[in-house]
């Protein structure tokens, strides 16, 4: 009797444990969107949208025209003013798209022990992504994770107001955080990757969405490891893109989305956590991107493959973008023992070819995270081991701050002939940028949490850092 009580109970448990996992899965990402309420800044909720979960690996032929946009909110504007300020720093690495500042607001050279003044802070979602100035606004790529949606954010430069979102829903889990890419925006549209490769452009001034694409519906492209960290580029009236997948880089039409070129990828190599730079050789604009398994340039004319070469590859994850140093070279770093790499692009025409100059040690230059940055005849970089280091461009260490001066992972750039590093736990540092030596200017506590990895921004003495959870806009000019 008792055998056949148990026989008779366990379809009915197994069955049980059957629809839990199924809700489990469905609340995970298996099923559809539910009805997401997205926020007002001053009121209360004021749109709503449902959406299918868009990660999808079927594959499927390359559209040449935007995808129908996923449900998207409606822009929600607050109305606030904007006050007019001066200075701009589009997109990542600003610019002229190498971390080096040509603001001619005059900046402090030293600080008080408070620090730099905070003129406003904001909390975020978790995650690194940095910010994008143009026109008095700051643009950020936020985790709504209470809605579960990808957010747009425009803030005055001014206050931190917000002046409004546009979000899109898409399930993401915490894996070091969710957000971790710079828009780039210019005068009419801004351009944002999300961390599961939703490519989206928004006008700049209300939000409302342009066009879209689902990168890993349409081209096939994998989600990077710890999400994605490629920041788009814009050029002239083009966004260029590396998805990976069934194309290596893609050209699209600024204004209508649609596809211009797409350069063919018939090794299969993947999305990185690098992002294109743009290079002209010898009168030949062409863009160059660290690809999983090598690094390439292609036309910025019709997206055929100039050049190749496999000699650098990083194990785990591919992060800093290469830095050109004058007209012909490429200096390339990576983390996980990598070391670097010195690359000479010649030929002109369609006929290029990668030489390996020589390369680096990872205890001389290695870095995991942060690309660095070309002043003056010079590369600093943070290495792995969080020390602050000058090279020459034949590749020797000039100097290094020393195991008493360490930065962690955290971003550092340049203006007016000092450098700013921010370190994992908030700590901002002003030191000398010269071949010299290090020498610190000063030094301060100027955010509470962790993990303050977002890289910087500088819009007329105004600068722009964060950690995990929040951004703080610091006054560095000079008074």
């Amino acid at each position: 009797m008792k055998t056949r009580i148990i026989s008779l109970a366990l379809p009915i448990v197994l069955a049980l444990l059957a629809l839990g996992a199924l809700g489990v899965w469905l609340h995970w990402g298996g099923g559809k969107w539910q009805q997401l309420t997205m926020r007002n800044p001053d009121a209360g909720t004021v749109s709503a949208s449902s959406a299918p979960s868009s990660t999808n690996t079927t594959p499927s032929p390359i559209a040449t025209t935007p995808s129908t946009p996923a449900p998207t909110t409606s822009p929600v504007a607050s109305g606030a003013a904007v006050p007019d300020l001066p200075g701009a720093w589009p997109c990542f690495r600003g610019a002229t798209l190498d971390d080096v500042s040509t603001d001619p607001t005059p900046l402090a050279q030293t600080w008080g022990p408070a620090g730099p003044p905070q003129l406003w802070s904001i909390d975020l979602g978790e995650g690194y992504a940095g910010a994008a100035v143009l026109h008095s606004r700051v643009y950020v790529l936020d985790y709504d994770a209470q809605a579960r949606a990808d957010s747009l954010r425009c803030l005055a430069l001014a206050t931190g107001k917000e002046l409004w979102h546009s979000a899109y829903p898409e399930d993401v889990l915490r894996n070091h955080g969710m957000s971790r890419t710079v828009p780039y925006v210019t005068d009419k549209y801004v351009v944002t990757i999300g961390p599961k490769c939703h490519l989206l452009c928004a006008d700049a001034q209300s939000g409302a969405v342009q066009w879209q694409y689902d990168l890993v519906k349409q081209f096939n492209t994998v989600v990077p490891q710890w999400y994605a960290g490629q920041c788009p580029l814009v050029d002239g009236d083009r966004a260029i893109i590396a998805p990976g997948g069934k194309a290596l880089l893609v050209a699209f039409d600024l204004a209508s989305g649609k596809i211009v070129w797409q350069t063919p990828n018939p090794l299969g190599w993947q999305m990185t956590h690098s992002c294109v730079l743009p290079m002209d050789v010898q009168g030949q604009r062409m863009y160059v991107y660290c690809a999983d398994q090598g690094v390439v340039g292609v036309s910025a004319k019709d997206g055929s493959l100039l050049w190749s070469t496999t000699d650098w590859r990083v194990s785990t994850a591919t992060v800093p973008t290469p830095v050109p140093v004058g007209d012909d070279r490429l200096f390339i770093t990576g983390g996980y023992n990598s070391g670097a790499i010195m690359l000479k692009i010649s030929g002109q025409g369609g006929h290029f070819r990668a030489q390996t100059l020589f390369r680096v040690k990872a205890n001389i230059c290695s870095s995991d995270q942060m690309t660095p940055v070309f002043y003056k005849g010079n590369i600093y970089a943070v290495i792995s081991g969080g020390m602050l280091v000058c090279l020459d461009l034949n590749g020797h260490q000039l100097w290094s701050s020393g195991s008493g001066h360490r930065f962690g992972i955290g971003p550092y750039m340049i203006a007016q002939g000092m450098i700013y590093l921010l370190d994992d736990t908030g700590t901002l540092t002003l030191a000398a940028a010269s071949p010299a030596g290090y020498q610190q200017y000063a030094q301060a506590k100027v955010l509470d949490g962790h993990d303050a990895w977002g890289p910087i921004a500088l819009a007329g003495g105004r600068m722009l850092v964060r950690d995990l959870t929040r951004m703080v806009c610091l006054d560095v000019a000079k008074h």
